[in-house]
């Protein structure tokens, strides 16, 4: 099925307000779970309409052009995507039949100083190889290597109902409680224990923990069975499919309108849980308010974009052929710097995450052979420091020369982040979800986690189980509750193209 091009949604959405037209559902927010909810309700029957705050839909999926250099064009968040062939709703959904995802050969990668880097490739046994115990990661990953798409059942399921392979679940969670806890260091090797712990960064909390584990483990397994793909053209071509097929089946996209006040029918909110408060104010019940403005703050990032000249002059040539980087050094490094910015101080040596999606993308490559270097750099929340210089200092201590092929820089502080995705507020953008617990109970202590006291009004958002990251299951839960609850539709609608 060829994918609507976001200009012409684009154009038939600024043509189409009369939106204040009633529909069945709205949906608020047009992060991947907002429109996987969308998508799910429409082809269920129901009007929905899909309002975003940004002039562009997609959320922390979107790209935009460079200001200076319209060639190139820069991921707004996530620029690699380890979920897009694991997540059941992409699966169902035909992703990898709609846009194209490059898998490269090397899924992530740690530098380390005064040694040869960490390398996982797509190759399990190759990644064992170089490893200097590779027995020990054979060990870590292996069982569920051989079966990542039940270990991502687990991991991305609704907690509520049994996973469908009991065996690699058990498995999978016993390997988490000892990488998040003092038992992590059964993985031998410091070039191991850095490839974990970068990995497990992605989390951004402290180490070891059950939240850092979690993800960890899912993101290396699918390191090595399916890839970490690069989607053709940046990670709007995930919005991108999911609005056309909303389009297609009559759903329609408001981008440039903040919602101020609720909307009229049944609302889901692809929004930290915290929006409600200000959405709802004091209509909203006591008890659930206070435990809204209870939620724990998470750390924030900064993001910094490049545009270089040329390849990046790694000192490890093998780095030439990687999309991923994790430049936090060595495990010990990293422990350090995460509990750093927890305690709201900023790391000496803050974790960075960077990523050069042409690698895997050559389209990303400009006609004068220029191209985007996309990075996170883990800072405290609201953090108004530019990171620019961090992550210069940081890459010319593994790639010298680093800095001469910088074309232009692109610094956006935590604290301004925000300003180009509401979810984000203080640089957070795991909206304030992205915990062990969380991942069970969601925002609140509630049987349902997607739904709220308040009538008519459902939570899609990375604040809901299974939490963060680009695969649309919150969406699917949450578009599942209101289909049974609001409209008696216990069946879910097919996803197929």
């Amino acid at each position: 099925m060829a994918v609507l091009p976001i200009a012409v949604a684009l154009i038939w959405v600024v043509t189409t307000r009369h939106y204040h037209q009633v529909v069945d559902v709205t949906v608020v927010g047009s992060g991947p779970n907002g429109l996987a909810a969308a998508v799910v309700c429409a082809r269920a029957g129901l009007s929905v309409r899909v309002i975003e705050g940004q002039p562009t839909p997609g959320g922390g999926a979107r790209s935009a052009p460079d200001p200076e250099y319209p060639g190139i064009l820069h991921d707004v968040c996530a620029a690699v995507h380890p979920l897009a062939f694991a997540s059941p709703f992409f699966r169902d959904f035909g992703l990898a039949d709609r846009i194209t995802l490059n898998v490269p050969e090397v899924s992530y990668a740690n530098p380390l100083p005064g040694r040869p880097a960490a390398l996982a490739y797509r190759d399990f046994e190759r990644t064992c190889a170089e490893l200097a115990d590779g027995a020990s990661w054979r060990w870590l990953l292996g069982p569920m290597v051989q079966r990542s798409e039940a270990a991502a059942a687990f991991v991305l399921g609704d907690k509520r109902s049994l996973p469908p392979d009991l065996v690699t679940s058990a498995r999978l969670a016993l390997r988490m409680v000892t990488q998040g806890s003092p038992a992590w260091g059964l993985l031998r090797g410091e070039d191991a224990r850095a490839l974990f712990t970068g990995v497990a960064a992605h989390t951004i909390s402290q180490m070891p923990s059950m939240t850092s584990s979690g993800l960890g483990m899912m993101l290396a397994v699918l390191a090595h069975s399916v890839g970490w793909p690069v989607p053709t053209g940046g990670s709007q071509a995930i919005p991108e499919a999911l609005i056309a097929d909303l389009l297609a089946h009559g759903g329609e996209v408001v981008v440039g309108e903040e919602v101020t006040e609720p909307p009229q029918g049944v609302v889901l909110y692809d929004t930290p849980a915290k929006a409600l408060l200000d959405i709802y104010g004091d209509r909203l019940p006591t008890r659930y308010a206070a435990r809204l403005r209870g939620l724990r703050t998470n750390p924030g990032v900064a993001k910094v974009d490049f545009v270089l000249s040329d390849e990046i002059p790694w000192r490890d040539s093998r780095l030439a052929s990687t999309v991923m980087i994790h430049l936090g050094g060595e495990r010990a490094r990293m422990v350090l710097a995460e509990r750093e910015i927890a305690s709201g101080r900023h790391a000496e040596w803050p974790m960075v995450l960077a990523a050069s999606p042409h690698i895997a993308d050559p389209t990303r490559i400009d006609d004068h052979g220029r191209r985007p270097f996309w990075s996170y750099v883990h800072v405290p929340r609201d953090s108004p420091v530019d990171q620019t210089e961090a992550v210069i200092e940081i890459m010319e201590r593994f790639a010298p020369g680093f800095r001469d092929i910088i074309v232009a820089t692109r610094g956006v502080p935590a604290s301004q982040l925000a300003e180009h995705n509401a979810n984000l507020t203080g640089g957070d953008i795991t909206g304030g979800g992205n915990s062990a617990w969380r991942a069970l109970a969601g925002p609140t202590l509630r049987l349902n986690p997607w739904a709220t006291p308040i009538p008519g009004a459902y939570l899609c958002s990375a604040a809901t189980p299974p939490n963060g990251g680009v695969h649309g299951m919150a969406g699917l839960y949450a578009a599942r509750t209101v289909l049974h609850r609001e409209f008696g539709v216990k069946t879910l609608p097919s996803l197929a193209p």
